[in-house]
């Protein structure tokens, strides 16, 4: 088998892109997209459109209520799960982590969040959290920052969970198959332009309305509505800022999101990188793959 990978930073065309990959290649798109896994959670997260989805199968939208935690673990099972399943895969997403998980193997504890526990562990203070970090688990402690409480949870959620140290749990086990790695790169005033237009458009196809209901569904304080484009939204809604504000709040901080994602992926030296504006992109990608798929 064959696993065909795009990525890149968000407005890049990673959509349109595997789109018609897919179509040429007749096999379904496996999202690497750490939002679009949640059922309404759809305009704010450039989800595809039902249309989009007749004609190309994707898997792993829409598999996760939005009051549910889908950990790393899980996704990394799941979309394994479908990549072993087919002769050539496509893996299509900017969450890279999610990519990682598959692309490196990574070797990730099978421990679910624990809200009570960590409620407890967070009432000690980071400091003598971080003290029994480096008791239990000192090689995690030499990668963890003293102040990095997020991790430091983990570290030690896993431990009094299972019993084992984070650190004895991870690793990285990197499949066997050949995996086609397709980075698209857009320069930085293109990529702006996309941003702003996608942004609009959003606007334009109901972006207020679905933030709105989805306040009075789950309240304001709700997680996922802390995210981007949605906090900006909720924000406009909740009076507090004009929609111009909302927009160019959220284009600010796409901008900013797409600058972290590019920093993510130029580390990655088995990325193959092409042109996001190129007229010839598509033809350009199908010849890169052809020699690997034919």
């Amino acid at each position: 088998m064959v696993l065909i990978v795009i990525c890149g930073a968000t407005a890049s065309g990673k959509s349109e892109l595997a789109m018609s990959l897919a179509q040429r290649l007749d096999i379904p798109i496996i999202s690497a997209d750490s939002r679009q896994v949640y059922r309404e959670f759809d305009i704010g997260t450039a989800k595809p459109t039902k249309q989009e989805q007749e004609l190309v199968k994707h898997h792993l939208i829409d598999i996760c209520e939005p009051t549910e935690t889908l950990t790393l673990a899980e996704y990394q099972e799941q979309a394994q799960q479908l990549i072993d399943n087919s002769s050539i895969a496509m893996l299509v997403g900017g969450t890279g982590l999610y990519i990682k998980s598959i692309t490196r193997g990574l070797k990730i504890p099978r421990v679910s969040p624990q809200t009570d526990l960590r409620s407890q562990l967070m009432g000690l203070g980071q400091t003598q959290l971080y003290g029994f970090l480096a008791q239990v688990d000192p090689i995690a402690a030499t990668k963890i920052h003293a102040n990095d409480q997020v991790r430091t949870l983990r570290a030690l959620e896993v431990f009094y969970v299972t019993g084992k140290t984070i650190s004895s749990q991870q690793g990285e086990k990197p499949p066997s198959y050949p995996i086609l790695q397709i980075g698209l790169n857009c320069e930085p005033d293109i990529l702006d332009s996309r941003i702003k237009l996608r942004t609009n458009k959003m606007v334009e196809l109901g972006l207020v309305k679905e933030v709105e209901s989805l306040c009075n569904k789950y309240g304001v304080d709700f997680p996922l509505l802390n995210t981007l484009g949605y906090a900006e939204f909720k924000q406009y809604i909740l009076g507090n800022i004009s929609l111009d504000m909302a927009i160019s709040d959220t284009v600010l901080h796409t901008r900013q999101f797409a600058k972290r994602q590019r920093t993510w992926f130029r580390g990655n030296d088995a990325i193959t990188w092409f042109n996001a504006d190129s007229p010839t992109l598509i033809d350009d990608v199908w010849q890169f793959l052809q020699p690997n798929i034919s």
